[in-house]
């Protein structure tokens, strides 16, 4: 039995001295953590099998069986990955009635009462204590018998019900109950008390005349009992529930309906609103706070000339190749990537990229490579591996090169686990290795000692890696797979610019994981990482054979030097929600708690991922109107927000923002609504929820199309909404935006995006204008940044002005919801309403600034022979390559500038001079009448847009995973083509350009664009 090369001749030894004890270890941690026994990436635990159906003969010249992987028989718990779930829609071709006019609704001179007894009320009794209306007269399409009728629902008996005809009618779920109040009449409130056959989905209509109808409110995911509306605010003579949709096989069955007078307490009050003012100009514009030193390096270099790399990490449930179906090659075991007719199946994802449960918590660690490559006189380069956890660990669990040269390798194997300086901390139960406080910036704990004569080591449980393993020769087989061909490639000293890629583990025990009160799981794996010597991390892809890590170009990292690798796990939803794989050691702690924030529901405290502690800081911050109530709600898995798809769908997964009037860049918040449409409710003493009337809704489509130049026709289609309440004089619709790479566009220096601002167009048209806006706490005026108007001058500010508009939240930043009125009375002195804390706030932020950028997907990956490619792997680089220079040719790149750089006085090395293909330049564009709001933000006009990043675009549809989504600020496009036939103005000219593109031009075109 050949044993496995290691790094010296003392590991050696011990391993053949030890080899039979130690035989279920090493199956347990090096194999099942990526390690391997011996020099083809396993551990031989049975004879060498003969070769496998489909292999070449082994007395061919040049052919060598080879050992398939054993399986890990003590793997850490699969934590399957957890997705945001699609958002609910209503009925496809369900009924659509317009919002009801000014006639149906109360006037505005209205004078509401208040209720007599409502200082010994609860604020929920209180806003029900009205006069009790009664209608004078109910009526139905149909009742299913004579005893439940529809009077029988206005009866004030709660013992009798109206139950619908559902066992002969044409459609049971179309049947509807009316009320007449003999004349036109004020309501304020509304409660429907169900029986358990209630319905589902159904809207609430009125009229003046029973003959034309107004759409007033449409209930989707009904769950019956009892519900209340309140703040209906109108004043009409019918009313009537239109079924839509049943919750069971019966019919409609309503005990009883209640209806009251308006009131202060059941209605909405008119807001006191106060202007919100803008710079016109950059005078006395202020840079954004400067840093001389990052918060933590990630990599330095020692006077003797070692490099020092940091970077964190954080738990796995699986390694970085691994999916639910095998990937083995052909003629090496089964290989189920496709079905009997040899089309692609799909039995994944794996479990790579997700976060397991409680990441955020002691789950997260840093490691250090000292790499002596280049100093002077050393001719045997090494590296010397420390790790700082957060708790007791034990030895091992490194690895350094893939298992490439066997074949049945296509998931995880390594060639060598490195040289533990002490073995006595990877053989000891438990977890021997201490936990070593991280030093300092730019030092090492032990600069000029180490540990067992290894300078740098921190102790025993630190590793030296020095020596590429030896490894077999490949060549193809009969079916093209690469695989030994009987010739060795001898170990070697490492050398610098050789290929590594690194992986680390998490062993810990159950009783140190309980002693620190957490009951979650204690042993993991992690990111996969390619390492340079003498150069550092890279992105990295897989290459023949056997995705093999190879650093990708430079031409790829849109984010960088911390762009994302690719994605063999089938984890594409959550490719937005990486780190910057150059993130710093204690920054990744900070990441996964800004994570947690993310990823909070702030009135219940609860994460949206299962089996994660619930966040006690995050409860009952919310107030009583909001959108959606974590910005995950939104930012669908960090993408964009659902898009308007279906009539009467309820747009809270988008932003409403609402203005009495703009004037040179200066508005008046609405005085219904404030800033921003808020379309859901709930009791703030309870927590129960409510309907106040404030939605928005889908309302239908103005239909249009264009016609290219070939003569294919582009439908087009932009959304209408509807308001619940009163239609304010100025609304904007606004879908949420990827949040990826804000760290590095924050980075960008001023002088960098002035530097391309034109006072006059250019020969197309183009001209490129800043926005600017004040800084809510200092009142600085700094260069608007974020935003679809750019109308944000920082990531705090985006996100704190995100929690107060779109989650009722307050912060710091925002102390409290008169700020939704306008600027008056948004300050401390008039009072705080509690909110985010300063450190909930720096987390966040934080969190924003690190999240990494996708890797440009333009490389052939080198998947197993006969795997189906992943889509968003399976590329064409010649036609990205044609698509990326009409791109230019068509002269797209005069607004999404396709590369810019980023300054050194970021907090953040990771974002630090940084090479960056974002395809934005940062600056408002006039984009034309069609793509007009009349919502003016400074010296961003109603047709005036930021230019949208284009990095991460390709990845739309699937980190949507499921959720129809869309382009441009209201997602009215469906799809890139109609995206860019929207574009008119200072695009109009690009626009035309693409138009008379060949049909194969366009779709080389589109190709790079998805590889983005």
């Amino acid at each position: 039995m050949e044993l496995p090369l290691l790094t010296n001749d003392k590991t050696r030894f011990l391993l053949i001295t030890r080899w039979v004890v130690m035989l279920p270890l090493l199956g347990t941690l090096l194999v099942g953590c990526g390690g391997g026994g011996g020099d083809d990436g396993s551990t031989e635990t049975t004879p060498t099998p003969p070769p496998v159906s489909g292999t070449p003969d082994p007395e061919e010249p040049g052919d060598t069986p080879v050992t398939p992987v054993p399986e890990d028989e003590n793997q850490p718990t699969l934590e399957a990955p957890t997705l945001t779930s699609a958002v609910p829609l209503p009925k496809a071709g369900g009924p659509s009635l317009p919002p009801p006019p000014d006639s149906l609704r109360l006037p505005a001179d209205f004078v509401f009462s208040s209720s007599q007894r409502q200082s010994a009320m609860s604020a929920a009794a209180a806003a029900t204590d009205a006069a009790v209306v009664t209608p004078v007269q109910a009526s139905s399409s149909g009742d299913e018998n004579d005893t439940n009728t529809a009077a029988k629902a206005i009866d004030g008996d709660l013992q009798t019900r109206w139950e619908s005809a559902w066992s002969n009618a044409t459609d049971p779920d179309a049947a509807w109950l009316q009320f007449d109040f003999g004349s036109k009449t004020a309501i304020g409130y509304m409660k429907l008390q169900w029986e358990r056959a209630h319905a589902a989905q159904y809207a609430v209509y009125i009229s003046d005349d029973a003959q034309t109808w107004y759409q007033l409110r449409y209930v989707v995911g009904s769950q019956g009992e009892t519900e209340q509306f309140y703040n209906l605010g109108i004043y009409a003579r019918y009313l009537r529930l239109q079924g839509v949709t049943r919750a069971t096989q019966y019919g409609y069955s309503l005990f009883e309906a209640e209806f009251r007078a308006p009131t202060a307490e059941n209605s909405l009050p008119t807001l006191q609103t106060s202007a919100v003012s803008v710079p016109m100009s950059g005078e006395g514009l202020t840079p954004l706070p400067q840093f001389d030193e990052p918060i933590e390096s990630t990599q330095f270099s020692l006077p003797d000339g070692r490099l020092v790399t940091r970077f964190g990490m954080v738990g796995r449930s699986r390694h970085a190749r691994e999916r639910g179906e095998d990937w083995n090659e052909i003629g090496y075991g089964v290989n189920d990537t496709v079905d009997a007719a040899g089309n692609p199946r799909d039995k994944g994802p794996g479990a790579h990229l997700n976060f397991v449960a409680n990441y955020f918590q002691f789950r997260t660690w840093g490691v250090e490579i000292i790499d002596d490559s280049h100093v002077a006189g050393v001719t045997h380069p090494k590296l010397v591996v420390n790790q700082y956890f957060q708790e007791p660990q034990k030895g091992g669990g490194h690895v350094f090169v893939r298992g490439f040269d066997n074949p049945y390798v296509t998931g995880y194997g390594w060639m060598s686990p490195g040289d533990l300086l002490d073995d006595s901390t990877y053989l000891t139960d438990g977890a021997p290795c201490p936990v070593v406080a991280k030093p300092a910036n730019g030092v090492l704990l032990r600069p000029d000692s180490g540990y067992g004569g290894v300078m740098g080591a921190n102790d025993g449980c630190s590793v030296l890696f020095d020596t590429f393993p030896g490894h077999r020769d490949n060549s193809p087989d009969a079916n093209g797979v690469m695989v030994p061909n009987g010739k060795t490639i001898d170990a070697r000293p490492l050398e610098v610019g050789d290929v590594l890629e690194f992986s680390s583990s998490f062993f810990t025990t159950r009783e140190i994981m309980d002693s620190l009160g957490d009951s979650h799981g204690y042993r993991y794996y992690t990111n996969e990482l390619t390492y340079v010597m003498g150069e550092g991390l890279r992105p990295w892809y897989g290459v023949q054979p056997r995705l093999k890590n190879e650093p990708l170009p430079k031409e790829t990292l849109q984010g960088g030097t911390g762009s994302i690798s690719y994605d063999y796990a089938d984890n594409a939803a959550f490719m937005f929600q990486q780190p910057q794989t150059t993130i710093a050691m204690e920054n990744m702690q900070r990441f996964v708690e800004g994570r947690r924030w993310i990823h909070t529901n702030l009135w219940t405290g609860e994460h949206n991922e299962p089996d994660n502690d619930r966040n006690d800081a995050g409860m009952a911050l919310q107030g009583p109107r909001f959108n959606q109530s974590s910005c995950f709600g939104c930012h669908i898995n960090n993408g964009r927000s659902a898009a308007p798809t279906v009539i009467n769908q309820r747009l809270d997964t988008m932003a409403v923002r609402t203005a009495e009037s703009t004037v040179d860049g200066t508005y008046w918040p609405d005085r219904h609504y404030g800033l921003a449409v808020q379309m859901n409710a709930r009791s703030v003493t309870t927590g129960e929820a409510q309907n106040w009337g404030t939605g928005v809704w889908l309302a239908g489509f103005e239909d249009s199309s264009a016609t290219l130049a070939d003569g294919t026709v582009v439908a087009l289609r932009k959304p209408k909404v509807a308001f619940e309440g009163p239609t304010p004089a100025v609304y904007s619709l606004r879908a949420a935006q990827p949040m990826i790479g804000m760290g590095l566009l924050e980075a960008i220096p001023d002088a960098e995006i002035l530097s391309r601002v034109r006072t006059s167009p250019d020969e197309d048209g183009v001209k490129g204008t800043a926005n600017y806006g004040y800084d809510p706490e200092t009142g600085e005026v700094h260069l608007g940044r974020y935003g679809w108007k750019a109308g944000k001058v920082s990531l705090r500010h985006q996100v704190t002005n995100a929690a107060l508009l779109d989650m009722s939240v307050t912060s710091p930043v925002y102390p409290n919801r008169l700020c939704l009125a306008g600027s008056a009375h948004c300050n401390a002195s008039d009072g705080l309403d509690t909110g985010l804390s300063a450190e909930a706030v720096e987390r966040m932020t934080q969190y924003l600034q690190l999240l990494g950028v996708p890797a440009q997907r333009s490389l052939v990956s080198g998947f197993p022979k006969g795997v189906t490619p992943l889509p968003y792997l399976d590329v064409d680089p010649d036609a990205i390559a044609k698509g990326e220079k009409l791109f230019t040719d068509i002269r797209c790149s005069s607004c999404h500038v396709v590369e810019l750089q980023t300054g050194n006085t970021s907090e953040f090395a990771e974002v630090r001079n940084q090479t960056i293909k974002p395809y934005t330049d940062m600056l408002l564009h006039d984009m034309g009448d069609g793509l007009a709001d009349g919502f003016q933000e400074g010296l961003a006009t109603g047709s005036m847009w930021r230019t949208s990043p284009l990095w991460g675009i390709g990845y739309t549809e699937y980190v949507a995973a499921g959720t129809p989504v869309g382009y441009l600020h209201d997602s009215r496009a469906r799809s890139l083509t109609e995206a860019i036939m929207w574009h008119g103005g200072e695009a109009q000219t690009s626009k035309q350009r693409f138009a008379a593109l060949s049909a194969q031009e366009r779709q080389q075109l589109l190709s790079f664009l998805k590889s983005l």
